[in-house]
């Protein structure tokens, strides 16, 4: 079963900036299209960026320009790099499969907090 866990979430004023990372445990991990998902109180999870095993990505319009994803297919991980946030960024971030993440599958996410 693949497993995802989450780290580097944080305390940050707006504009500040985190890297979070994800470690996926599989060993089919660079066939896998990896995506970051955040999800706020009452919402639903949402997706922000994901990235092909190839390298190749795509972020949502409303990160597009402050938040980066990559991958290290040699660490099993992926990386979203995340500047300028702003306080509508607040949310706990997790990592999935996409387009069709495993709903067995889901961390306990990492909690990013942006302060006004």
């Amino acid at each position: 079963q693949v497993q995802f866990e989450e780290s580097g979430g944080g305390l940050v004023q707006s504009g500040g900036s985190l890297r979070l990372s994800c470690v996926v445990s599989t060993t089919s991990f660079r066939f896998y299209v990896v995506g970051w998902y955040r999800q706020t109180p009452g919402e639903q999870r949402d997706l922000v960026a994901h990235v092909f095993g190839n390298g190749d990505t795509d972020v949502v319009d409303s990160v597009k320009g402050r938040f980066t994803i990559s991958r290290d297919n040699a660490k099993n991980t992926v990386y979203l790099e995340m500047n300028n946030l702003k306080p509508e960024d607040t949310a706990v971030y997790y990592c999935n499969l996409y387009p069709r993440p495993l709903t067995d599958s889901w961390g306990q996410g990492t909690r990013v907090t942006v302060s006004s």
